[in-house]
């Protein structure tokens, strides 16, 4: 691993973290498609149980499709480690349960995908997990006064979801970790291409890989990363530093001191929870790694044309894009060019300007875009968050989180951009005809 830290990432989103010498000489990652691994004999067992010998005992608890999944995702974000899951809320709620089992509170930002919003705010209080909200997360400051002794970490999106929001990570990291708490950040919209939260200070870094990682809406997944540099010992999470039964009864932090957290969660919730990602699906997922590059630089680029022509459009009102000045989020321009050099990603939401019957009209006569809940796929998305993602959501939540009633959420793939321009705009005129 420290020969491909040299690699840049296009090297890296190929070939990290897989040898062929010891897949026997395969070009393309095998799919392990088994259920458990022969463990050789009495002698072997003792080895693998010690960590003297690196190996799989059943697929729940690790296989090596997933292994190299783990490995190259860790290579791309610089992290130490790295664990795949079934989907993206499987790594949000085991990755929330890791730090505050046994109860606690997680301050958070209203503009998350709902699936977050809906665990923070009914189902982990069920466990003795709180949230303390940050109604505005630009001042940084709240993040700062939410912070109690009882807070065991901050969780936040790169670009929220649906507002498009970008915040001041490094910041908010630095009030974290003078709390002695981490931060957790969901980088799906983004990617590790577009953004590394590591390098301004993030902890853990979580991923729905159905979306722009595996980039063809055909895979579900979640992934966890770690960067091995938080401090668990502080006093605050216990569950780390008292004996693990899963590991003879000894300090997980001694046995595991560059992977403790992403360690945990696969001894004890991936293994007892059990949302285990298939081997085949793990596979299509490394296959979507090796374009990712290039298809974010194509679908920026697209972005960039859309927003522009929708910024001019008398039915819009409003477009919510991180290049894109906008009153809804003021700071958004130049936290941008901060943390997003590359590109502000290839989704973003604009109003419509008109009523609910306009707005049905409107997307029932798209005929390229696809009408689906889904982002980050080469083929080009839009849903109305209010009526599909948010919609559990009650009305003041749904517009703290960025689902207004005319808000639509588009997600930008590879087609022709002008296809998808002359699409948009036979939709307007039928919506109001």
């Amino acid at each position: 691993m420290s020969e491909e830290q040299t690699y840049g990432f296009e090297t890296l989103q190929i070939r990290a973290g897989y040898d062929p010498k010891k897949h026997n000489y395969a070009s393309t990652v095998p799919i392990y498609q088994t259920a458990s691994f022969n463990i050789g004999d009495t002698d072997r067992l003792k080895r693998l149980k010690s960590k003297e010998e690196h190996g799989f005992f059943y697929t729940r608890s690790g296989n090596p499709t997933l292994d190299i999944l783990e490995k190259r995702i860790t290579a791309l974000e610089g992290g130490t480690g790295a664990l795949a899951v079934a989907s993206g809320m499987a790594a949000v709620a085991y990755s929330l349960l890791n730090v505050a089992e046994g109860g606690g509170e997680i301050i958070a930002i209203h503009s998350i995908y709902a699936g977050s919003y809906n665990l923070l705010e009914h189902t982990l209080p069920k466990f003795g997990i709180k949230v303390k909200w940050i109604d505005d997360p630009y001042d940084t400051e709240l993040f700062r006064k939410a912070i109690t002794k009882n807070a065991k970490g901050i969780f936040i999106e790169t670009i929220g979801n649906p507002l498009i929001n970008v915040l001041d990570i490094e910041t908010i990291a630095k009030i974290a970790h003078e709390n002695n708490v981490p931060l957790i950040v969901d980088n799906t919209f983004a990617t590790s291409y577009l953004l590394k939260p590591f390098d301004f200070g993030a902890d853990v870094v979580v991923y729905s890989s159905t979306k722009a990682l595996g980039g063809h809406g055909s895979t579900l997944g979640g992934l966890i990363v770690e960067n091995g540099k938080f401090n668990w010992d502080n006093g605050k999470f216990s569950h780390f530093t008292e004996p693990d039964y899963k590991v003879e009864n000894k300090n997980l932090l001694e046995v595991f001191p560059d992977t403790p957290f992403t360690t945990r969660v696969r001894l004890h919730y991936l293994s007892e929870f059990g949302a285990v990602l298939s081997p085949f699906d793990a596979f299509l997922i490394l296959e979507g790694f090796e374009t990712l590059s290039v298809r974010l630089e194509r679908e920026v680029e697209n972005t960039k044309i859309v927003v522009n022509y929708l910024l001019k459009h008398p039915q819009v009102c409003w477009v919510s894009y991180p290049d894109v000045p906008d009153e809804r989020n003021h700071n958004n321009r130049q936290l941008a060019e901060k943390y997003f050099p590359k590109g502000s990603g290839s989704i973003f939401s604009f109003g419509y300007k008109g009523d609910q019957e306009h707005i049905n009209k409107f997307l029932n006569n798209l005929k390229v875009f696809s009408f689906l809940v889904n982002v980050g796929d080469s083929k080009s998305l839009i849903t109305q968050p209010s009526q599909t993602t948010h919609s559990s959501l009650r009305e003041e939540d749904r517009i703290k989180a960025g689902a207004f009633d005319n808000a639509l959420r588009v997600s930008i793939g590879l087609e022709n951009v002008d296809d998808l321009i002359t699409d948009l705009e036979q939709a307007f005129k039928e919506s109001i005809k």
